[in-house]
């Protein structure tokens, strides 16, 4: 059974939305907790998803964000403490 080319279309587009909020969640989570692991892959699944062609490239662009600014917490907490753990305490 072989899809016809509407149908791959439909698939495609489908699965780069789902990358584009994949890419939101996890780069809002890696605000929070495993942002040298969250924030790369919310980065890579942004990037897949525009390259896809995703109908949600605001949430896609959003993840992008996030992305990054996991990583740029984690270089600020790094360098400001030496430490790669942090925590809300103090």
């Amino acid at each position: 059974m072989e899809l016809t080319a509407s149908a791959r279309s439909r698939t495609g587009i489908r699965d780069a939305d789902g990358m584009a909020v994949a890419s939101f969640v996890l780069g809002l989570l890696g605000l929070l907790v495993l942002n040298i692991v969250l924030g790369p892959t919310a980065i890579v699944l942004a990037g897949l998803a525009l390259w896809r062609g995703t109908a949600r490239r605001a949430r896609a662009l959003l993840g992008l964000a996030l992305g990054v600014a996991d990583l740029v917490v984690l270089a600020t907490v790094f360098t400001s403490s030496g430490a790669v753990i942090w925590n809300f305490g103090g």
